[in-house]
């Protein structure tokens, strides 16, 4: 069977760039990957089709004696074969462990955390911190200078983070050349794995510090001083910078986040910046109607008019007096809500009067009336 054209195996145009050539290649080595591919027969030929046709393209020799003379280039030892029978290619496969070791970074480099290429491995950054803290409803409205006790770790004194005794500087690894990983060839696939010498971080140390014992960080609580800002809310979360766990040797810190959590308060309840206080109010003024005084929450008083014959349930709105935004201008409103109670524990003379109130007021009950009209629409039409 002839062989397919190396631009068409890869998807590419003929006198496509270095850079076009090897996209190509990424992307028919992700699409044609056996493991991707467990119920196509074929894609493993095709992947191997793919390499062996990345492996002339990629070199400049190799592509210009294709690009002159095609597949005939490399039969009978033409156009540099490396002196392998066939032109080098192992039977018309290619040579995988060469093309994939080429764009492994590309494919594989975020996954396997990035760490590759020469220069060395930066020191491990310290991890990232939660602490929770709860406040009241009125720290939330007005926002508080707090002081919290973290615990967690710290760079240490004695080798300045290094790890090593003096604070001398630590050696590169011998085993992976700093890289903190080492690579190893496994038939069609090259593998990579944590430097078992430095345990990936790039760097041996002959004399460990004797009070971090080679970490560079050593366990220790610190107080800090915290700025809760007026209207944050429960979830709402702060980060503060750098004030995390220490990086090993040297690394940088990690970050400290603070999760607020407001207590419920007695009066008043949230709902964003707005604020809900369920006032009662006794039958006679809800039906007559009046003032009444009512809490806000910086600690002030706020006095609302109830008009005549409210209902359990009406709101009234108090502009301005609910939660300042966390991050802008202005206020949110606070609402209040009549709950009209029933007396308890009447007097006999209690008991006369609103007896008497009850034979007077037929017309002064419309949802009362409404209501019973309906039911008896309702029996009516379930004896027809």
């Amino acid at each position: 069977m002839a062989k397919r054209d190396y631009y068409d195996v890869l998807g590419v145009a003929k006198g496509a760039s270095a850079d076009e050539i090897k996209k190509g290649y990424r992307q028919k080595a992700k699409e044609l990957h056996p493991d991707r591919n467990k119920d196509n027969p074929e894609a493993e030929s095709q992947f191997k089709e793919a390499n062996e046709a990345y492996e002339v393209l990629k070199d400049a020799d190799k592509k210009a004696a294709y690009d002159r003379f095609g597949h005939a280039a490399f039969e009978g030892g033409m156009g540099g074969g490396g002196g392998r029978p066939g032109g080098g290619f192992g039977g018309g496969q290619g040579d995988f462990g060469s093309a994939f070791s080429d764009v492994f970074d590309d494919l594989f480099g975020d996954f396997m955390g990035g760490q590759r290429g020469g220069g060395g491995r930066r020191a491990a950054r310290g991890s990232d911190l939660r602490y929770n803290l709860r406040i009241s409803l009125e720290d939330a409205y007005s926002g508080l200078q707090k002081t919290i006790n973290v615990p967690g770790s710290v760079g240490c004194d004695s080798c300045n983070g290094s790890g090593a005794e003096g604070g001398a500087e630590p050696t590169t690894c011998p085993t992976c050349s700093g890289m903190g990983k080492v690579r190893a060839q496994q038939g069609f696939f090259t593998v990579e794995r944590t430097c078992p010498t430095c345990s990936g971080l790039g760097q041996h140390i002959n004399n460990p510090c004797k009070s971090c014992n080679g970490a560079g960080r050593i366990e220790k609580e610190r107080a800090l001083n915290v700025n809760i800002p007026a209207g944050v809310e429960t979830g709402t979360r702060i980060r503060l910078a750098g004030e995390g766990e220490a990086g090993m040797r040297g690394g940088p810190s990690g970050d400290l986040y603070i999760f607020i959590d407001v207590i419920e308060h007695e009066l008043f309840s949230r709902e964003g910046g707005n604020l809900f206080c369920r006032v009662p109010v006794s039958m006679a003024k809800a039906a007559l109607g009046g003032s009444i005084e009512v809490p806000t929450i910086d600690g002030g008083r706020g006095r609302v008019q109830i008009p005549s014959g409210s209902q359990s349930g009406r709101q009234m709105r108090l502009r301005g007096k609910g939660m300042p935004a966390l991050r802008g201008a202005g206020s949110g409103d606070m609402f209040i809500e009549l709950a009209v109670e029933t007396p308890v524990n009447l007097t006999a003379r209690q008991k006369e009067l609103l007896a008497e109130f009850e034979d007077l007021s037929e017309n002064n009950n419309p949802e009362t009336s409404s209501f019973f009209s309906s039911v008896k629409t309702f029996w009516d039409s379930m004896k027809g």
